[in-house]
């Protein structure tokens, strides 16, 4: 137990609530295949009294639960799915399913939402509609944008739609909130260099692909420095270079995979733009052709909060809490997010819980990272808040 905020509603199911979510935690699965994960979230759902839809988005749930008159409809967001990560935490409850891991937290995320689903369903203090949403596929493989194909919002038009993220290094339990731009655009980009093979003891019977990608790489590196505002977020990073499998031998080609991030349209557009034309111009240069490639698959929008909804979520953990139970001067992230289609069909809300420094505090997507069940009560709690002021 901790001395954090809580509703004494939400307090009575924590221990059983933690147990879910170490639950959640020992049986992780990919995107796409929360079978488990889903059945436990329908069984609980149905159990309490929601209506439940199963398979927008493949694996997704959605529970929706009504009261009284009240025309309005709030959503709440959570993802399910793990990371194909090597879990090594030591925990009694680490992932028993080898290479597969909940490094992200969205076990947490999800036993969160499931403990405010039940406390509102036991005391339904709201008059509307609720829809808590479910979410597979949520680490790059887009869930969200196949939830929304699937018609999500046209089988349950909220009114605004909110989702919560952990993050370590924010202070345990402390809620964060920004307006405007908060998560960056992200854009996957391949770059094929094709050059002439050859034997690595006459290159100049070659035209070397290593060197063109090589030169390609450190051009790369001016175009934040030098050709973007510097009031303006832009990320340019080459996370791969391939080429070649012998010492001897000169490869005929080489691959780069790049990460491209940005919170504004115009510069994402503008940086995919320039890579383009660098990578053609120094391959030129060397007598070597570079191709482009964008991944449409992995392309997602700058997550946008839409301003009186963010005021309103903040509003209410402030009556809450105080404004000591936020985290201040919040800052736009340059990770990325796909809830950020959902916000683009309806307007919301994302907001952070601090997961804090303790055991497993170091950052998501690393083998030693665990969700901090210390901030499960509060996150529960605020969410019920949230829905009680929202549907008052």
């Amino acid at each position: 137990m901790t001395d954090l905020p809580a509703l004494p509603g939400i307090r009575a199911l924590e221990e059983e609530m933690i147990a879910l979510r170490q639950h959640i935690h020992a049986y992780p699965e990919l995107s796409f295949e929360e079978f488990a994960t889903a059945d436990l979230v329908a069984g609980k759902l149905s159990e309490w009294g929601y209506e439940v839809h199963r398979g927008l988005g493949g694996t997704g749930v959605v529970g929706l639960l009504r009261q009284g008159s009240g025309d309005k409809m709030i959503g709440l967001r959570a993802d399910m799915d793990a990371l194909p990560i090597i879990e090594q935490t030591g925990l009694p409850y680490a992932s028993r399913h080898e290479g597969v891991m909940h490094a992200c937290g969205h076990d947490g995320h999800t036993a969160m939402l499931l403990a405010a689903a039940r406390h509102l369903a036991e005391n339904r203090n709201f008059d509307g509609s609720l829809v808590v949403i479910f979410q597979p596929a949520e680490e790059g493989d887009g869930g969200a944008q196949r939830m929304l194909d699937d018609g999500l919002f046209e089988l349950f038009p909220c009114d605004a739609v909110f989702a919560m993220h952990n993050m370590p290094g924010l202070p345990v339990g402390k809620l964060g909130f920004l307006e405007g731009p908060f998560m960056a655009s992200t854009d996957t980009v391949t770059i094929r260099v094709d050059g002439v093979g050859g034997h690595g003891a006459m290159p100049h019977k070659a035209v070397d692909p290593v060197l063109a990608g090589s030169a390609i790489v450190m051009a790369l590196q001016s175009i934040v420095s030098r050709t973007v505002d510097p009031l303006d977020t832009a990320v340019v990073t080459v996370g791969a270079f391939h080429a070649g499998i012998a010492a001897n031998v000169i490869p005929d080609h080489a691959e780069l995979q790049l990460s491209v991030r940005a919170l504004k349209a115009s510069v994402r557009d503008d940086l995919i733009e320039r890579i383009t034309r660098i990578a053609q111009a120094q391959a030129s240069g060397f007598g070597a052709r570079a191709t482009v490639d964008v991944d449409e698959a992995q392309r997602f929008p700058a997550l946008f909060n839409d301003e009186a909804k963010t005021a309103f979520a903040r509003q209410v953990a402030i009556d809450w809490v105080g404004e000591e139970g936020l985290i201040p001067n919040m800052k736009p992230l340059t990770g990325s997010e796909d809830f950020a289609v959902m916000l683009q069909r309806c307007p919301g809300c994302y907001l952070l819980i601090g997961n804090g420094d303790g055991e497993g505090g170091c950052m998501v997507h690393n083998p030693g990272y665990d969700f901090n069940d210390d901030c499960l009560a509060t996150g529960a709690s605020y969410w019920v808040r949230l829905v009680e002021a929202f549907l008052a």
